[in-house]
């Protein structure tokens, strides 16, 4: 048989914000489709009208525009499999339940949630399934003349997989291996609903799969339990040729204690668990969002992928080219991942880092605007040039580290670099560098070092703190002669004279 072509899927909810969670599962889809020249499909699951969020849906792709994540086919990307979005595929969808029903591989159930809570009292530990489908009320037990009456008169019914016990249900995974499950401790799955004429998550999905000649699922470890149940269709429909191959990624895990990461462990630590900040509709709660916090998309993709696989060497900093290069599903750990948002922090540094100037600019631009200051890309981008290499993680802590390239500075002797640098003759050795550079015509870094070095050198002086507290106020800024190169003549005097005069 010819090896099919590699077709990946996402299909998130629209249900609020997408979970960076999320964001790792559509990224190792990703990788792998462009690994192997394949194909991404977007599809959006919105069986459950009632958990739908005006806005999410846009917000979602919105997301994954910001961080390079690239759809082929899909939700507003087209196709010649649509529609892509469930609610959308009702007459499909009962096409497919009525042939499981013809078939005896289904049937309806009337019972409803009070029945089943009662029976739940009844039963310790009920599921709906081969040794309490006979106490309910379905169409198993029922006379067929009955079952049709109920539904011409309205009643509200359910459509429940009918699962044989005692057959061992094989999951071919490509992280986990083999993983093997008794049918016995499966429950008779609802498939379909009558209330909307729409089916649950796992009819739609096996059904979208098949049609769609989806070739591998790849999705979080909380989907392995419904596996076995996934397998068991494809076997009912006798799609077992078709039949995808699985791969169950960790769980991301909280960066202290036990259990899954969620978005109240990022309130308490301060990180975003979303992509982009999230206005809740409902609530009006606003959370913070990778891109307003000031995190680079390419610094999000890098830090994710290595969040459960790696490549196997000790490579951190990875291009999305390097990653689909190197990508590999075997190499992900089966256990969970713990979320090191301080890692991911380290990783937007060395971005910044490796970024070039011009492209860090509009981010910069937007913060001195906040703060009165307008200036031009070209000064902005010598700005993040002379003060990227400070400690920071984000561009937004520039301001503090920088707000005297735009504002005079207040000199006072209460600053403590200024009371330790300004000594008696600091004033006298300010006013003679003053005479020196305002004979200089060209104000070039080399035109400054050129006589200033050579002044330095005749006599004890020390000018280097004492102008730094003339052009800067405090401990702070790049070299010396590349600020004042920044500020230009007339500014780098009118500074120096200033604190000549205040202090």
């Amino acid at each position: 048989m010819a090896e099919r072509k590699v077709r990946v899927r996402f299909a998130p909810s629209p249900t609020g914000a997408l979970h960076i969670g999320g964001v790792r599962t559509a990224l190792y889809n990703y990788l792998f489709a462009r690994q192997h020249g394949g194909e991404m499909v977007f599809r959006i699951e919105d069986t459950d009208s009632n958990r739908f969020v005006p806005g999410a849906e846009e917000y979602i792709l919105e997301s994954f525009r910001w961080l390079g994540i690239h759809f082929d086919e899909g939700v507003s990307f087209g196709g010649d499999h649509g529609p892509y979005r469930q609610s959308e595929r009702r007459e499909i969808y009962k096409k497919y339940v009525d042939q499981l029903l013809e078939e005896g591989k289904a049937y309806i159930a009337f019972d409803t949630p009070e029945e089943l809570d009662k029976k739940r009292e009844e039963i310790p530990n009920f599921q709906y399934d081969a040794k309490t489908r006979h106490l309910m009320r379905n169409s198993l037990t029922l006379p067929k003349e009955e079952v049709q009456a109920l539904i011409d008169g309205g009643t509200q019914y359910v459509v429940r997989f009918l699962i044989e016990p005692g057959q061992d249900v094989h999951v071919d995974d490509i992280i986990r291996g083999d993983v093997k499950i008794n049918s016995s401790i499966l429950d008779d799955k609802v498939l379909y609903k009558s209330a909307d004429c729409l089916p649950t998550y796992h009819l739609a999905n096996i059904v979208d799969d098949h049609l769609m000649e989806i070739s591998h699922v790849i999705r979080g470890e909380e989907w392995l339990p419904s596996a076995p149940l996934h397998v068991l269709l494809y076997r009912a429909f006798g799609w077992e040729d078709t039949m995808p191959r699985f791969a169950h990624l960790p769980l991301l895990l909280k960066p202290d204690g036990k259990g899954k990461l969620s978005k109240r462990d990022g309130d308490r630590l301060g990180f975003p668990v979303f992509p982009l900040e999230w206005h809740d509709p409902k609530t009006g709660d606003v959370s913070s969002g990778y891109r307003e916090s000031g995190y680079l998309p390419e610094a999000v993709i890098n830090f994710l992928a290595l969040l459960g696989w790696n490549p196997g060497t000790d490579q951190e900093i990875l291009s999305m080219d390097d990653l689909i290069a190197q990508f590999d599903l075997t190499k992900c750990s089966k256990s969970g991942a713990r979320f090191d948002y301080v890692k991911g922090q380290w990783f937007n540094r060395e971005y910044i880092l490796a970024t070039d100037n011009e492209k860090l600019v509009p981010e910069f631009a937007k913060i001195l605007s906040e703060n009165g200051i307008n200036e031009t890309p070209e000064r902005l981008a010598a700005v993040i040039g002379m003060m990227k290499m400070k400690k920071i993680n984000f561009i937004h802590e520039l301001w503090p580290l920088c707000d005297f390239f735009f504002i005079r500075p207040e000199y006072s002797m209460d600053d403590k670099f200024t009371r330790k640098n300004w000594k008696e003759g600091a004033a006298a050795e300010m006013q003679e560098l003053v005479a020196l550079l305002e004979g200089l015509d060209d104000f070039s870094v080399e035109s400054q070092k050129a006589v200033v070095d050579v002044w330095t050198e005749t006599g004890d002086k020390r000018p280097w703190n004492p102008w730094r507290v003339c052009l800067v106020g405090t401990g702070k800024g790049p070299d010396m002669y590349e600020l004042a190169a920044f500020l230009g003549k007339e500014e780098t005097l009118a500074r120096m004279r200033a604190a000549i005069e205040k202090l």
